[in-house]
């Protein structure tokens, strides 16, 4: 028992050392100057007005996040947001800080995506991001920022909008994703040689419906953030208004996009509806003209079993004539309705 004590305390520890390597990086003057820092240094490092600090927490600890709040001064209603990863894209204010959430978006699968809650603390010289494992890809969006050396000495506003471009960027992908996958649905609902692929198109129809709900709900919001930035927030720099103002249409198309998808796949869903009527009325124009066909030999077995005389009663001639007039009125019935395409 003692050693499995050990054990658990040495697995914890070490979990604990793991979770206390974080990555972080220190710009002054665009220049990257420090990096994976610890938490406790974040403080030190704003306090120079030249500085712009990023530091990031993946899956934190409730004492990390208290430690956060410490460290920069942040509002508890802000800490709360990062222990609730399922708050709508939205930027929220608070004395000498901003709390922004937004979505990554990803295609998994053939048409699934995956949306995954990104937390960032803004302050005027500190950017935190707090998120679940793998919800963000550090290293594409440590990429981003290295791709713009010229742009670093412009502080906080650039590293905001590397993020966010990179986020945007990824709506992209998922979007470009779903556009394939409906475009095969398209050609899917036109086979009709059996039940099995309309049932497949069915299926895919309603999982499509319910990324793009997702998609909207998470990508429509960032307009609104991303405005908010430019307009209110952020006294941005000449030199990069440009970049923001690139972002917003980028968010713009996203937006657009997604309700057009949202149409056309609707549009996908009525030609659904459209080709099993028509096949619906095809079956039931096939049943009724066989049904048709079928009176007639009801018709004339009924007449010739009546128990009155009539020409032919009780004769070898009465039953061929019967047979003849079920045979000829049931050809003739079905020459005409295969003309008509009946049948």
């Amino acid at each position: 028992m003692a050693d499995e004590a050990a054990a658990s305390a040495g697995d914890s520890s070490q979990k604990t050392a793991e979770r206390a390597t974080r990555r972080s990086r220190a710009y002054r003057g665009g220049q990257l100057v420090a990096e994976d820092f610890p938490l406790a240094d974040v403080s030190d490092w704003i306090e120079h007005p030249d500085v712009a600090v990023w530091f990031d927490l993946e899956d934190p600890t409730s004492q990390e996040l208290e430690n956060l709040r410490e460290e920069l001064g942040l509002h508890s209603l802000a800490i709360e947001d990062a222990t609730h990863m399922r708050q709508r894209p939205k930027l929220d204010r608070y004395e000498g800080h901003l709390v922004l959430s937004a979505y990554r978006v990803k295609a998994i699968g053939d048409g699934e995506l995956d949306a995954a809650m990104v937390l960032a603390f803004l302050t005027p010289h500190a950017l935190v991001t707090v998120h679940q494992p793998g919800a963000l890809d550090v290293a594409g969006m440590l990429k981003r920022w290295d791709e713009s050396p010229d742009l670093l000495h412009l502080g906080m506003p650039f590293l905001i909008y590397g993020m966010l471009d990179y986020i945007v960027d990824g709506y992209f992908d998922a979007l470009q994703t779903l556009d394939d996958t409906i475009e095969n649905l398209s050609d899917l609902i036109f086979e009709t040689a059996n039940g099995k692929e309309s049932a497949v198109a069915l299926r895919q129809t309603f999982e499509l419906r319910r990324d793009l709900l997702t998609a909207r709900h998470v990508m429509s919001p960032m307009r609104e953030v991303v405005n908010s930035l430019m307009r209110r927030d952020w006294n941005l720099d000449a030199e990069l208004m440009p970049y923001y103002q690139d972002l917003y249409d980028h968010v713009l198309r996203v937006a657009d996009w997604a309700d057009s998808l949202r149409d056309l796949l609707a549009t996908v869903r009525e030609t659904q509806l459209t080709i099993q009527g028509n096949r619906m009325n095809l079956i039931m124009k096939k049943v009724t003209s066989w049904a048709a066909i079928i009176a007639v030999p009801t018709a004339v077995t009924g007449f010739y079993g009546q128990n009155v005389p009539y020409p032919g009663f009780s004769t070898t001639a009465g039953f061929w004539t019967s047979t003849g007039l079920i045979l000829g009125l049931s050809a003739v019935l079905y020459m005409e309705f295969k003309r008509r395409d009946w049948l």
